[in-house]
């Protein structure tokens, strides 16, 4: 159907990959799923660069919902010649528009990539939607969200988020509130669960440690 059409009335975010990514030989990361926090449910990814993606995707507060590859676009180039692109992944917004990103990885996107990335955008922007081609988070953003990734699972929150967001209603280096809160061993879990819903906010372009100062951000739930 035409693309505005499908992005205006399909719920796109619920259709699954129109083709999986394939197992490439002497490539370190295999195609697997990442179990998305945002929409409780397992999102694929084809390679590392992809996963990253997903990732800082799930942590982004404005995404409510993600998929891979669940839309491919076509149209003529060249001579009339058909030209097809799946963005590798979709992510719904807070406000009801769309997200369509395609990855690079550590060297950069290739020609290809980059000629069809120019439709691609003209294609989102008819449909009021953005289009991103990005390459790897800063190194310190990457590893601390990667870090909080590990305790991005409700259970973490143990019915202590209210508990630990007044704790930090003021500023406070995160050991500090840890140890008013009680036992480390509990509660370091859910601060770093609290870090990545954003009840908590810290500086995540400087390492992640005991003496960052975090201040409650919201009060409510995490996803």
């Amino acid at each position: 159907m035409p693309w505005q059409e499908a992005a205006g009335e399909c719920a796109l975010e619920e259709c699954p990959p129109i083709r999986q990514f394939p197992v490439l030989k002497g490539r370190r990361t295999a195609p697997g799923w990442w179990w998305s926090a945002t929409d409780r449910r397992l999102v694929a990814y084809g390679f590392k660069a992809m996963r990253t993606q997903v990732m800082m995707l799930d942590h982004d507060p404005r995404v409510v919902a993600l998929a891979c590859r669940p839309v491919e676009l076509l149209w003529r180039g060249r001579g009339g010649k058909v030209v097809s692109h799946a963005p590798h992944l979709m992510a719904r917004l807070a406000d009801g528009s769309g997200l369509l990103v395609d990855c690079a990885g550590a060297f950069g996107a290739g020609q290809r990539l980059i000629r069809r990335a120019a439709h691609v955008e003209a294609a989102a922007a008819a449909a009021g939607w953005c289009y991103r081609l990005v390459g790897p988070p800063p190194l310190v953003v990457e590893a601390n969200v990667r870090w909080l990734a590990g305790y991005r699972h409700p259970r973490y929150a143990g019915g202590r988020l209210p508990e630990v967001a007044a704790c930090f209603r003021s500023p406070l280096p995160l050991i500090e509130g840890v140890r008013l809160l009680g036992d480390p061993i509990m509660v370091w879990p859910v601060v770093f669960h609290a870090l990545w819903t954003g009840v908590l906010s810290v500086p995540l372009e400087r390492v992640l440690h005991g003496q960052v100062v975090a201040v409650a951000a919201r009060v409510e739930g995490a996803r």
